[in-house]
């Protein structure tokens, strides 16, 4: 079996052999099918990686057979029509997160506007470990 190893030059993201398959595998298991579950591995080991949230660059990274336009095609599905549930997975960060370890709270503030539309996003991050 092929192991992730983060300081390789190769951009492909293992989707079968990243640590945080069997985490998520536990903790969503119930609420969501594996595909997703493995779909949100690669997403989240490929984010990492490759420093980007760019769907296009996130699909290079891939590592599948598939034609990067299909794993395009696949995040972007997935994005559309899934409901994530927020509460879900702030209770895996949680989790993840050793209660003796300090964490800090990151917030960031955008307006732009779409069409007649103004749009006001509001992100609120976990800083754990300088990440």
């Amino acid at each position: 079996m092929r192991q992730n190893n983060f300081s390789n030059t190769n951009s492909k993201v293992c989707s079968e052999n990243t640590t945080i398959l069997p985490a998520l595998k536990e903790h969503f298991e119930s609420s969501m099918n594996l595909v997703r579950i493995r779909l949100i591995s690669i997403l989240i080991t490929s984010l990492c990686k490759l420093q980007t949230v760019t769907f296009e660059r996130l699909a290079i990274g891939f590592d599948s057979t598939s034609d990067k336009d299909s794993s395009l095609r696949r995040i972007q599905r997935f994005f559309a029509g899934y409901l994530l549930d927020f509460d879900l997975i702030s209770r895996l960060i949680f989790k993840l997160i050793s209660k003796e370890d300090k964490i800090g709270l990151c917030m960031d503030r955008t307006n732009c506007k779409f069409g007649e539309a103004n749009i006001n996003i509001l992100a609120i991050g976990v800083v754990y470990q300088g990440l």
